[in-house]
């Protein structure tokens, strides 16, 4: 029986896919995360309220969502709410992450798979009168995200604006504004971006002739029908007809969903009543009635009249990126708009014994940091990454893609990128997945 091993490239961390094959038939196709790192054992016994310093080390890029999902499970355990200005800027904070992890999502590791390319650098030597300098541009987008988080978060990687209570401060008129009419010059940047993505991907769809596994599958999601909310206290779940079946609050995780340990993987999957799920940004797509920026509402529209609601392609992930890059950018624009300084940023607070938990909308999903304290420190932890509620998905949909090139006398050679095309598509997180 042979097994065909592809590593995966163009993703967060370290992982490969392994398929089973027995003549023409596909067994088994897996996507194993082969990296550990093992977060939740170390920080067991440390001071509690250190915890929002240590955890956005769990990953470069989702550091930000670690920080604010932190500081809410700390506020929740010791009963406080923070201001309504500390909620905008934590809001501001998650927009700037949701622009720096699509734009490099969406360009740096999914556009080289729609232009036939290992990477967009190398398109910018080629012929550019049919596309817009795409290296350029895209690394111009990222670097509005990047900014804003600096803005919002007192620096990039790993900001420490947010602290438990609120934020450590407002951000003054003028740094608002310059930041505005930043965000402002790249917001059309960003739309040509994603208008040549669209375009490139319905090639691609021509050239391949799919748009990946379309089973339905249930959906989870914590942003809300309306004007997405990623720094929300709900989690909802969406059947595979696009229903509303269940609503709950992250201390409700561990009645709600299933955890399976894997067997060829460090990272663990979750289902729901046992069906299998998907989040990230289709599953917030499919939860959304409207977006509630004018040019996000717009792509919405598009995309739901050609793709249905809710949409099940796997590829369409990619696109519903594209909506969620616009509509945090129009966003973002909105609340800079507004007074960020002035009022309190902060509320004081005792430390208390107990269990707490932290809900926030990460780009990959939702994400739940569940702490127990005793005596001050942390007794133990647990960290339900969003990658881990796409796993049992990505297998699903890697034995899909299998099948189309695994014949009895060969192997098309198209299996390789297009497991490569599955696996990005989920836009996985590997350093957080593996606790």
């Amino acid at each position: 029986m042979p097994t065909l091993i592809y590593p995966i490239s163009r993703i967060e961390g370290h992982a490969q896919v392994v398929i089973d094959t027995q003549g023409s038939e596909v067994i088994s196709a897996h996507f194993q995360a082969t990296e550990f790192r093992g977060f939740d054992y170390f920080v067991q016994g440390i001071p509690a309220e250190q915890m929002p310093v240590i955890v956005p080390r769990i990953c470069g890029v989702c550091s930000t969502a670690h920080l604010v999902c932190s500081v809410k499970a700390l506020e929740s355990l010791y009963g406080i709410t923070p201001p309504p200005l500390a909620r905008r800027i934590r809001e501001l904070l998650l927009l700037g992450q949701l622009i720096q992890n699509q734009a490099t999502s969406l360009f740096i590791f999914t556009m080289p798979d729609r232009i036939g390319t290992d990477s967009i650098f190398e398109a910018e030597s080629g012929n550019t009168t049919n596309h817009p300098p795409i290296a350029i541009q895209s690394l111009q987008v990222r670097k509005a995200g990047s900014d804003l988080i600096t803005l919002a978060g007192g620096q990039f990687i790993h900001p420490v604006k947010a602290i438990i209570g609120g934020v450590t401060g407002g951000i003054p008129r003028q740094a608002a504004e310059e930041m505005r009419v930043k965000l402002q010059l790249i917001l059309p940047v960003a739309c040509e971006l994603f208008d040549h993505y669209w375009q490139t991907s319905l090639e691609m769809v021509e050239r391949i002739g799919s748009w990946g596994d379309d089973q339905p599958s249930h959906y989870i999601a914590s942003t809300g029908r309306s004007c997405m909310n990623f720094d929300s206290d709900t989690i909802c779940m969406l059947d595979e007809n696009g229903k509303q079946v269940d609503c709950f609050s992250p201390a409700q995780f561990q009645e709600k969903l299933t955890f399976v340990e894997s067997s060829f993987s460090y990272s663990d999957e979750t289902t729901y009543n046992g069906e299998i799920m998907r989040a990230n940004s289709l599953a917030r797509i499919n939860l959304s009635l409207e977006m509630g920026t004018p040019l996000a509402d717009h792509y919405l529209q598009k995309f739901q009249k050609t793709f249905g609601k809710p949409a099940h392609a796997i590829m369409l992930f990619d696109l519903s990126r594209g909506i969620e890059l616009v509509y945090a950018l129009e966003r973002a624009i909105e609340i800079l708009s507004t007074s960020l300084e002035g009022e309190e940023t902060s509320v004081p607070f005792s430390p208390r014994d107990g269990e707490g938990f932290g809900l926030v909308e990460a780009p990959r999903g939702p994400l739940i940091h569940h702490y127990t304290v005793e005596n001050g420190a942390i007794k133990k932890v647990k960290f339900i990454i969003p990658t881990v509620h796409n796993m049992q998905a990505i297998s699903r949909a890697l034995k899909v893609a299998a099948r189309r090139y695994v014949a009895v006398d060969h192997i098309d050679l198209e299996l390789e990128k297009a497991v490569g095309r599955v696996v990005r598509a989920f836009d996985p997180c590997i350093a957080c997945a593996t606790h």
